[in-house]
């Protein structure tokens, strides 16, 4: 969950000579499949593949708020750094699973990524549905997890087995200092 602070009034503090924050609000924002959902229901396009234009983007800040009453000078208040905040959010990776593509492994399908698709992919894996309120990259990393996991191991070629013996022979060859 993301926090931030919203300046609603600016003060001018005379003895300073300079302006000051007045009356903020902490809006508290996640950026999850629950927000993305209701921002493609809105719009009727996909999330994750549209450039949006900034009233879809302020839009999507309001799908992600979790707060029962915002006033509504809130988001007209919303400064570039709210802004920035909010995409640095949105992009974070939210875990410390870092996946890599093994060679000769097929690039990822070009199919468009809608919230049904997500919500399809968590039912076939028994992916709870709790998990829905998560950071969306952490909930598609999940989703990466739990496919690679229930995959059945691909055999390695003949060439990739000769190519990691050789790698392991030099590196044990260097350890212990001998030429083989």
């Amino acid at each position: 969950m993301l926090t931030i602070k919203v300046s609603l009034t600016e003060l001018f503090d005379e003895e300073k000579q300079e302006f000051v924050e007045g009356v903020t609000f902490d809006l508290k924002l996640e950026h999850s499949l629950v927000s993305l959902s209701k921002w493609e229901s809105n719009f009727e396009k996909p999330f994750l593949k549209t450039n949006k234009t900034s009233d879809q983007t302020l839009w999507y800040v309001q799908a992600m708020t979790l707060n029962d009453e915002v006033p509504p000078e809130v988001f007209s208040k919303f400064s570039k750094e709210n802004y920035d905040a909010v995409n640095a959010y949105i992009n974070a990776q939210m875990t410390a699973t870092i996946i890599t593509q093994p060679q000769g492994q097929r690039p990822p399908s070009r199919e468009v990524i809608t919230a049904e698709i997500i919500y399809h992919w968590m039912i076939t894996l028994n992916i709870p549905f709790e998990c829905q309120y998560w950071h969306l990259n952490r909930l598609l990393t999940l989703i990466q997890v739990c496919n690679i996991k229930s995959s059945t191991p691909k055999k390695m070629g003949k060439r990739d087995a000769m190519a990691q013996q050789r790698a392991l022979n030099a590196q044990r060859k260097a350890s212990m200092g001998t030429r083989g």
